[in-house]
């Protein structure tokens, strides 16, 4: 299994997501991550439609390729488009390509090349067959699935048998289809986002034994459901990036009493919460600000006494 260190950082929000971030901006967050010691880097052509790629090639260009580890996403390709003007995908400021689904042996080895064009480096350490699943595809799930089992991992087990990349896996928002994939073939790892978080434990009962089972690692994202781990249960908080419902609410103002009692900060223990499963390698953060960025390193060195996780898992939490 792969190395990874417990921090790393997530590149969504360099590249504008919700809330626009210039260069200058997206520059010194990056800076405060290495200053900081994170060293572990993911990205994906999603982001700003090629525009985190861009910006954290430009930034690790001129770090030791000896220091750094990257990770990129497949099963988009990028096309030039006149048409993308102003925000897309939840992207303020995108790059102005379109985006096409292919999870096939030939889109998987296209979206590769691609990718190492806008990084504008020689390596990249892992790749992450990106967004499969009913999450993002609906209806069309099966077939995108089929489509990777049937060729797409053939092209990411002979690009790791090449060296070209140490490991590869799935970054996706589901869990069904880690438990689907597993079942076929034998992923290194699994960047999951928002299902094995201290609110929704969707991936407790049968992804995370499987994982041990088989020896995948995990990377957690989405360790606050979209806000509302950071906000508490308040007016207009959003789960999943939609309105949160009262169910959801009532389970955050639970957590949030159990803080209090603990004299802990809610996002400390949801930033803390995944690391403590033996299986889990990293928790992405990623802030586009910079004084966010030391916010989350701090909530992640905070005491959090065991009382409290023995509390916290009494309680039945979405699954």
């Amino acid at each position: 299994m792969i190395a990874l260190p417990r921090v790393s950082f997530g590149t969504a929000a360099i590249a504008g997501i919700v809330e626009g971030v210039d260069e200058e901006q997206a520059n010194a967050v990056l800076e405060c991550a290495w200053a900081s010691g994170l060293r572990y880097f993911d990205t994906a052509p999603h982001y700003g439609q090629g525009l985190a790629e861009r910006r954290i090639g430009d930034f690790l260009r001129s770090r030791h390729s000896d220091d750094w580890i990257l990770s990129t996403k497949v099963g988009r390709l990028l096309k030039a488009d006149r048409s993308v003007r102003g925000p897309l995908n939840k992207f303020v400021e995108p790059l102005p390509f379109s985006q096409h689904y292919d999870y096939s042996y030939d889109g998987i080895m296209r979206s590769v090349e691609d990718s190492f064009q806008r990084l504008g480096l020689c390596r990249i350490d892992i790749l992450y067959a990106h967004d499969l699943g009913t999450y993002t595809h609906g209806d069309k799930a099966d077939r995108y699935l089929r489509q990777f089992l049937d060729s797409g991992v053939r092209a990411l087990q002979e690009l790791k048998s090449q060296s070209v990349i140490k490991a590869f896996g799935l970054g996706v928002n589901d869990t069904q289809v880690c438990l689907d994939v597993l079942h076929e073939c034998d992923p290194d790892l699994l960047l999951l986002a928002g299902r094995y978080t201290l609110l929704d434990r969707t991936a407790e009962r049968t992804l995370l034994p499987l994982c041990k089972a088989r020896n995948t690692g995990l990377v957690i994202g989405g360790v606050l459901n979209s806000g509302i781990l950071a906000t508490g249960a308040r007016p207009g908080a959003l789960f999943n990036f939609q309105p949160a419902s009262d169910l959801v609410l009532e389970h955050v103002r639970q957590l949030e009493i159990l803080c209090e009692q603990h004299d802990i900060r809610l996002p400390a223990a949801a930033m803390q919460f995944p690391l403590r499963n033996e299986q889990v390698l990293s928790v992405l953060t990623g802030p586009g600000r910079v004084e966010y960025l030391t916010e989350n390193l701090a909530l992640m060195n905070q005491a959090i006494p065991e009382a409290f996780w023995e509390a916290a898992d009494a309680l039945q939490i979405t699954s």
